[in-house]
Parts: C-alpha cells; structure tokens; sequence
C-alpha cells in the first residue's frame, strides 16, 4: 500500500544562499505562454470567496480571481464585466459540466473572462471530457481552459490531453471540505502535488485545497505545482462576499462554506446530493491586500532560504526532510501549549 505525505510531515532543508535581498527573488508563474502572473495565487470560485471585488483586487495585486458560479448567467456575468470595467487585465469563471455550461462560457467571455474555469469535485470524468472537448472546439486558444479537481498523475495527464491548460490537484483537503469523510477517497495534498508533478504535459499544476500558511504554499510549489488556490485564507477578507456579523464579546466574523455543503446545494439549485462540505463562521480579517501582502512576503523568505530566485530554481534544488510527529510540534509557535 503506498504512503501518501501531506504538508506537516515534511520540511524543506535550509541551504546556502547569496540572495543579499528579497528584492532579487521573482515570484511570476505562467498559466500559459500568454497569460503570467506576478503572484501565484488564485482564489477560489466559491460564493463566500470571489465576487468582482475579490476579483479584482486579485488581479490588481498580480494574482487571479475565478468569479464562482453559483447564481444565473446575468448575475456571473455581470460580475465579470464590473471586474473588467474596472479595468482589470485578468478575470476568471468558472463553468460546470451539465446543463447551460456552454451558455454561461460563451456569455462570460463575451463579457471578459480570459479564464474559464470548469469547477467540479471528481474532474476524472466522463463529463469533464466532453466538457473540454465542446469549450477548447469552441475557443481554441483565445481563453485559457482551467479544470479540475484531480488527484492522480492519470487524472492531469487525461485532463490534459482532453483540453484543459491548468489543471486544480486536490481532492478532499479544503478546509471545510468533508469529501474525504462522506466518501473514503481522496490523496494527502503534498502527495498530489508530487504525484501529478510527475506529468510530461506542458499543463500549468495549481495546489487546490489544504493551504493553510505561507509556508504551505512555498512546500506546494517546491513540489511542483505552478499556483495555489486559496479558500479558507482569503474568507473574512472585507473583500470576500457576505456580510461582517457581531458575535458576543464584540468579535466580528463571515460566514464561509463549501460549495458542495447541504446549506450551499439548497440554496443555489434547491436540493443536494452528497453532503461534502460544511458552513462556518471565520473571523472578520480586514483586507486582502494584507493578507497578501503577508503570505508574499513568506514565500520571498521561503525561496530565499533555499537559495533561489524563482519558482523553477526552487523545483530544481528543493531538498526534503520528513519530519515526526514532535517535529511537527516544534515546528509551531508552541510556547501557547505550555
């Protein structure tokens, strides 16, 4: 049976550096050859994530926003076009693979998308196939093609070969994701990473799911994969849908929740099937642009102490420690456990 690692068992090694300034390291990763980012984070197409405002902020920092697609046509695209209105040069949305997928594709890029994104939880499927084949027939190479999830080195080679440009590696490790529980499948996040990093297609790997800290997200792309997707990270932000609410003892918060949780399938499409998700409350964490600004500044350091100024050079020189399980607790700010 084989072994699978997630991010808290392993470390990456401290190595010499000559990299007298964060200054000197370079972030930027390519979607493809016409489409590269400054920063590589996309946000995740959930309606408690990425709206226009969300969108576009992201897309002002240099990274990615994907517009989710729980609402009708007009409302997805009339997002996009308050995000490009905006002037924003890059703006995602996503698609599903049933019903009026090809409508909402084609009105969402009338109105802008240069990424659609199709957003299912098993993408290592029959749907996903026919999906690519209708929209890549459709648009060739004038939008990028965003897929996912898979979790398998078979899964990003066959997506791959069916049309899709980025694929999303992940299944089960979202914070509020209960998949792996409802239905006993599902692969340790690092361990998609590296299994899916092995592929030989010129396909853009994004770390989908389990992203909890910057320094996560430097071990993801130490593994091999081009982005992140970030959920649970950016919620809260003054920039993410909903509302702020007051709890007791002043402390404000928004609500977050999977986009296959029972309260999210009833309340965009009236029923639900599978309960893989649940709905929370996360503490109100003021703009994103901090929270950026702070997980930017991580994986700078995070290159740097593997001596490289790129995303690439990391790939090629990162070595890796696993670590035990008092590790992992010495790893933490553990003075608080005391």
């Amino acid at each position: 049976m084989k072994e699978a690692i997630t991010y808290d068992d392993v470390l990456l090694t401290p190595q010499f550096s000559d990299i007298r300034s964060r200054s000197e390291v370079h972030l930027t990763s390519a979607l493809d050859d016409n489409l590269v980012l400054q920063l590589p984070i996309i946000s995740s197409p959930m309606d408690t994530v990425t709206e226009s405002e969300m969108a576009f902020m992201m897309d002002s920092l240099g990274a990615l926003g994907v517009i989710h697609r729980y609402n009708s046509i007009e409302e997805q695209a009339g997002l996009v076009a308050e995000v490009v209105n905006a002037g924003a040069d890059n703006v995602g949305a996503a698609v599903g693979v049933s019903g009026d997928y090809f409508e909402r594709a084609q009105t969402l890029v009338e109105n802008g998308a240069n990424v659609i994104c199709v957003d299912v939880a098993h993408g290592h499927h029959i749907l996903m196939k026919e999906t690519l084949g209708v929209l890549k027939k459709s648009f060739g190479e004038a939008v990028h093609i965003m897929a996912g999830n898979v979790a398998t080195l078979e899964g990003i080679n066959d997506l791959a070969q069916w049309g899709a440009d980025s694929i999303r590696c992940n299944i089960g490790g979202g914070s509020i994701c209960s998949t792996r529980i409802q239905t006993g499948h599902g692969l340790p996040g690092l361990q998609t990473i590296i299994d899916c990093a092995k592929t030989e297609h010129d396909v853009a790997i994004i770390a989908d799911g389990g992203i909890r800290t910057a320094g996560d997200i430097v071990k993801a792309l130490a593994a091999g994969a081009d982005f992140v997707m970030l959920g649970s990270l950016l919620a809260g932000t003054d920039e993410a849908p909903g509302e702020v609410v007051a709890f007791p003892n002043n402390v404000m918060k928004k609500r977050y929740r999977g986009m296959a949780s029972k309260e999210a399938q009833m309340e965009w499409r009236g029923n639900y099937s599978s309960n893989e998700g649940i709905t929370t409350f996360i503490d109100h964490k003021g703009s994103v642009v901090d929270i950026l600004q702070d997980l930017r500044g991580g994986v700078l350091s995070g290159l740097s102490y593997s001596g490289c100024r790129t995303i690439k050079g990391l790939q090629t020189n990162a070595k890796w420690t696993k670590q035990t399980t008092a590790g992992q607790s010495e790893s933490r700010t553990h003075i608080l456990s005391k």
